[in-house]
């Protein structure tokens, strides 16, 4: 069986005090139009250990420090070409990260921000996220399911393994 190619990548679950998840706007060109709303975060550089990607995306993308290792929650496999340019698909591990509410704004440029396909910040209510009935789409797919589990019963022992 050949190889796949996965791009591995972090991503933080950013709830405030009123268990508000902040997620992130990509614009993907490709299917045309295609806007996805997913946790903060991207892929791991050579060498750098998870944690240490997760702090720089954060920093990067909504201006957060981190300063201790948050829980792993999730786990999520998507073998899709097409899914990740350059790849065969992603491999995301999610980090759940408790934080007052803030107003985002990293340390990219929105030039920067614009060339990662990141075209907004917001912060989602459990309930706009599970009652959406508009065009764009969540990554995970049903994430309202797992969030709600997250919220109601705490950390897992295991990280949750997640679908598309």
């Amino acid at each position: 069986m050949p190889s796949v190619n996965l791009r591995h990548s972090v991503r933080a679950i950013i709830l405030d005090e009123h268990d508000c998840i902040l997620l992130c706007r990509f614009a993907i060109p490709e299917p045309a139009g295609t806007v996805v709303w997913a946790a903060p975060g991207g892929g791991i550089e050579p060498g750098e250990t998870p944690l240490a990607a997760l702090r720089r995306e954060l920093q990067e993308e909504v201006g957060l420090a981190i300063r201790t290792a948050p829980p792993h929650v999730w786990h999520q496999e998507v073998v899709a070409p097409g899914h990740a340019a350059g790849y065969d698909g992603v491999i995301n591990d999610y980090f759940l990260v408790r934080t007052a509410g803030f107003d985002p704004r990293g340390a990219l440029s929105d030039d920067e921000l614009a060339a990662e396909n990141i075209s907004g910040l917001k912060w989602w209510h459990p309930r706009e996220v599970a009652c959406y009935g508009g065009p764009d789409l969540f990554s995970p797919r049903d994430l309202a399911t797992p969030l709600t589990a997250l919220i109601t019963s705490g950390v897992p022992a295991e990280p949750v393994r997640l679908g598309l």
